[in-house]
């Protein structure tokens, strides 16, 4: 277990679901990751649900609003990354080719953000800390301990996240093509060859969380009414993994580290 004190710029600080039942997916996050819930009113019939483990944050989650659903959003997970200015970094993304879909914006006094399109299509969030860090645990079950960027055009996606958050994205040491996005000395991520995405996929940023074993998540994802996109397979050297969405539909993955890995 490692608790996070704060988190630099360039990594990822928060995720956060858009779901179409804050109830269906506490009933389901709840025992699939352990995760324990708090709920903030944010307002006449809403509120916000902070997912916890080991009394730290380890994401949050929403209802979607009518006019989310109206333009087509469907439940998902977003990623946040970690930003000294969300003002400045939303106006260098858009420099470097996004679309600023909500300019940089006051969330109570806890911390400033923007919702911004990378130049290949893929949603994410910059967070500027002003209160809360975001999630302040990590290496246990439970928790995002990987991203990978499903866009139609890696290159392109590559100079956009290295001009914008100073991130290097180097090949790995197969032939796959598959980059690893390393910010600072920690890797993080990465970016799969646009043949290794699903064609019909908008781009996207797959969030993965860790389990202590992904066939037993896998299963159990299932019994609690989720979905199997992909079962359970091992990447050697790495881990085994798979890909489920929750009964809503927000898809995620689940990440069995091997050990020693």
């Amino acid at each position: 277990m490692a608790i996070i004190e704060k988190h630099k710029p360039g990594s990822f600080c928060w995720v956060e679901l858009g779901t179409s039942s804050q109830i269906g997916a506490k009933q389901f996050y709840g025992p699939l990751f352990g995760w324990a819930t708090n709920d903030f009113p944010m307002g006449p019939d809403e509120f916000y649900t902070i997912f916890r483990v080991d009394g730290q944050d380890t994401g949050g989650g929403y209802t979607l609003k009518p006019d989310m659903l109206a333009q087509g959003v469907p439940p998902h997970w977003i990623l946040y990354i970690a930003v000294d200015s969300a003002d400045a970094a939303a106006n260098k993304a858009a420099e470097a080719g996004a679309t600023v879909v909500a300019p940089a914006f006051d969330v109570m006094s806890i911390g400033r953000m923007a919702v911004l399109k990378d130049p290949t299509g893929a949603v994410f969030c910059v967070w500027e800390n002003k209160g809360h860090k975001g999630t302040g645990i990590t290496a246990v079950p439970g928790t995002l301990c990987w991203a990978d960027l499903s866009t139609p055009d890696q290159a392109a996606a590559a100079k956009f996240y290295a001009d914008v958050f100073g991130w290097e994205l180097t090949p790995g040491e197969d032939t796959s093509g598959y980059l690893h996005i390393k910010n600072g000395e920690d890797f993080i991520g990465g970016v799969p060859t646009a043949e290794q995405r699903a064609p019909d996929a908008p781009p996207h940023w797959m969030l993965y969380f860790q389990v202590e074993s992904c066939d037993a998540a896998t299963d159990q994802a299932k019994q609690l009414g989720g979905r199997v996109y992909m079962e359970p397979f091992t990447m050697e050297r790495v881990g085994r993994m798979s890909v489920v969405a929750d009964p809503q539909g927000a898809v995620f993955s689940l990440f069995e580290p091997m050990p020693n890995a």
